[in-house]
């Protein structure tokens, strides 16, 4: 046995880990947590994907994902710098950060708190 501390989300848990041959690896059934271990944390959703620039020479940012919006962290006129939060987006019971792909101004802000969107929909644009 090994022991490992692993920091996830900020909080420290030791863990002990069993080295096996690889013959026993393809044996082993699938493990399961404890009863009292805590849900292992959710993947990084990646910032939304930048596509073709609208007419005023900005770039846009769109939903990744359908979801609804839980806050607007910018406002028209604000600078951002890359990976900046723009908007926090509920997809599935989870809060996703949506970041700025670039540095810029913020020119447009097509979404408020409350509102629903779709995967594509435009949420700002920065120029």
């Amino acid at each position: 046995m090994r022991k490992f501390i692993v920091n996830v989300n900020g909080n420290r848990y030791e863990i002990e880990v069993e080295e096996v041959s690889a013959e026993e690896a393809k044996k082993a059934a699938p493990a399961r947590p404890a009863a009292n271990a805590p849900a292992p944390a959710p993947a990084p959703v990646p910032a939304a994907p930048v596509v073709s620039a609208p007419p005023a020479g900005g770039v846009k940012v769109e939903a990744p994902m359908p979801g609804n919006i839980l806050d607007v962290k910018v406002k028209v006129g604000d600078r951002v710098k890359e990976g900046d939060i723009i908007v926090i987006l509920e997809a599935m019971k989870m809060e996703n950060e949506i970041l700025a792909p670039c540095g810029g101004t913020i020119a447009d802000v097509r979404v408020q708190k409350g509102s629903s969107v779709d995967s594509g929909a435009l949420i700002a644009v920065i120029s």
